[in-house]
């Protein structure tokens, strides 16, 4: 049984890691609100880049001409994982869940006998990802000492991407983030960026009957293809920054709750072994007296 300095020494350091974790909160929560605006905001120009180039895909369908972004290359063999996740810890079960649907998909792959490769966006990812997939890593990009993301950090990932699908490195490319929902809600996400995968709704070919495009839908599509990998890269990036703090702040919460629980259990047991303490010593006294 631990003594009462040992107790109250405890009981003071859970309470210095409760200041900590409350401080982490309410920074995370600050934080929170201008990530969750940037992601929103990002949300309806990629929405719409993806319907514009879902309509001008529906109608380049089975040319032989159309980009090799649109079209692919036509082997389905290297596949190039690009895996999104923090800069720091602390956030619960945010880089985790990425890295488990990325590691998933890559041992899916190479069951299949395909080939591997990852590149890596932010410290996390690629210090986990490394141990079990060192030899599949072909790149690491970090922006740990960038305080605000901005789409030039995107389109700096989408640059080594486009540079190593121009050199025939890959077949198929993958995004890998979390999708931002709630506070409490951060969805995992694996999205195809090469060849270009878009949703397409029922009425795509009838939207694209209402448009002439000048110049022609191939150079437009040539153009655009490139801009919309840097698009989605840094949606991408706003989503999982958003996520990030939505997760940190969840799990600082829980984390100040934890420690005042730990604190009333640490301060019973130190009053009650106190109390055990006087009422031992007030027995020693009375029963010195009556001996007397």
């Amino acid at each position: 049984m631990p003594s009462l300095k040992d107790l109250k020494s405890r009981i003071a350091s859970v309470k210095a890691t409760q200041k900590i974790t409350k401080a982490m909160k309410m920074v995370a929560a600050a934080k929170l609100r201008r990530a969750q605006e940037a992601a929103e905001a990002a949300r309806p120009y990629a929405e719409r880049m993806d319907k514009v180039l879902a309509s001008l895909s529906a109608a380049n369908a089975g040319n032989v001409d159309a980009p090799l972004l649109l079209s692919g290359t036509g082997k389905d063999q290297v596949h190039l994982l690009v895996v999104a996740t923090g800069e720091r810890g602390l956030a619960g079960g945010f880089n985790s869940s990425i890295i488990r649907l990325a590691r998933d998909h890559a041992l899916k792959l190479i069951a299949q006998g395909k080939t591997v490769k990852i590149l890596t966006v932010g410290r996390k990812g690629n210090d986990v990802l490394r141990r079990s997939f060192r030899e599949n890593i072909v790149d690491y990009v970090t922006f740990r000492e960038i305080k605000q993301l901005g789409f030039a950090q995107a389109d700096e990932v989408a640059h080594k991407v486009l540079d190593l699908f121009n050199a025939g490195e890959f077949d198929v490319a993958t995004l890998f983030f979390a999708r931002f929902q709630s506070v409490i809600s951060q969805v995992a996400t694996a999205q195809q960026i090469i060849p270009a995968k878009f949703e397409t709704s029922g009425n795509a070919d009838a939207s694209a009957a209402l448009y002439e495009y000048e110049p022609s839908e191939q150079e437009i599509l040539e153009d655009l293809l490139p801009k919309n990998i840097a698009v989605q890269i840094f949606r991408a990036l706003l989503e999982n920054n958003a996520s990030f703090y939505g997760a940190q702040m969840s799990a600082m919460d829980n984390a100040t709750r934890n420690a005042g629980d730990m604190i009333n259990k640490l301060t019973l047991s130190y009053n009650r072994q106190r109390q055990a303490q006087i009422t031992k010593e007030l027995i020693e006294i009375i029963s010195g007296a009556e001996a007397l």
